[in-house]
């Protein structure tokens, strides 16, 4: 059984955690699923755009606390296993945010901790109006430490800490208030909802979407001065693709662009 499933639909990659008995918990299998996803996109230029569900009852429960309990067999109590989970988990979940393609959340169900921290890497997120979301390991005694990464970089940090602390799930309308979720709509829609989405951001110029994605996560991490010297240089780079002239052309004579990037 594939762990992620894959379908094309032109531009659009569709990609679904696909382990509903165990709510897609990000199993050691999960994220080595994940990554080679990631690698394969990489240089998939031909795909413009990428969606991430899941099958089942669920979006995604987090990590597999089956195996982590079951790490505690080993010497160390699991000290080196956990950090291995850990270490795996940020790469995925780094490169996700590094990929040349936006990627979209489409969330049904729960999503929980790392769950939770996937919806958050996403730079997209579609909720169906059930959809909960909640980093909730303080419940259990686990502090969601990794999670909190991703999150306090989506949401307010009083509501991300508010979330960390209290165990509690926020609903999709709350999630979108905070904003965590772009978007919340019927159950019935999620996929619909979520491909349109999709289809507007493919629709655009290939190669300066790329370019964007990786100028706004880049230049927040800036200060104010570098943040626009580093834009200038990616706006000048821009001007210089011959896509761009195209559509600024198309644009002034009132016509669509022609674009094959």
């Amino acid at each position: 059984m594939s762990l992620v499933l894959r379908h094309d639909t032109g531009a659009v990659r569709s990609l679904t955690l696909n382990d509903p008995d165990r709510l897609n918990a990000l199993s050691d299998d999960m994220l080595a699923a994940l990554l080679a996803e990631c690698d394969a996109l990489e240089t998939a230029r031909e795909i413009r755009v990428v969606t991430l569900g899941g099958a089942g009852r669920a979006f995604c429960a987090g990590h597999d606390l089956r195996e982590m309990q079951a790490a505690r067999q080993a010497p160390d109590d699991g000290r080196a296993a956990f950090a291995d989970l850990f270490d795996r988990c940020a790469t995925v979940m780094q490169r996700l945010r590094a990929l040349p393609q936006p990627v979209i959340a489409r969330v049904h169900g729960v999503a929980a901790a790392a769950g939770c921290q996937l919806v958050a890497t996403c730079d997209l997120a579609v909720a169906a109006e059930e959809a909960r979301f909640g980093v909730n390991g303080v419940n259990i005694g686990l502090f969601c430490s990794t999670p909190m990464v991703a999150l306090s970089r989506n949401v307010p940090a009083k509501h991300a800490f508010e979330m960390l602390v209290t165990g509690g799930f926020a609903d999709a309308t709350r999630a979108r208030e905070i904003g965590l979720v772009n978007r919340v709509v019927p159950a019935a829609e999620l996929e619909s909802a979520s491909a349109e989405l999709a289809d507007t951001v493919a629709g655009k110029l290939g190669s300066a979407v790329r370019i964007g994605k990786s100028a706004f996560y880049r230049q927040g991490e800036m200060s104010l001065a570098d943040a626009y010297d580093y834009t200038r240089e990616v706006m000048v780079e821009n001007m210089m693709n011959d896509g761009t002239n195209e559509g600024i052309a198309a644009f002034l004579e009132k016509r669509d662009p022609k674009w094959s990037q």
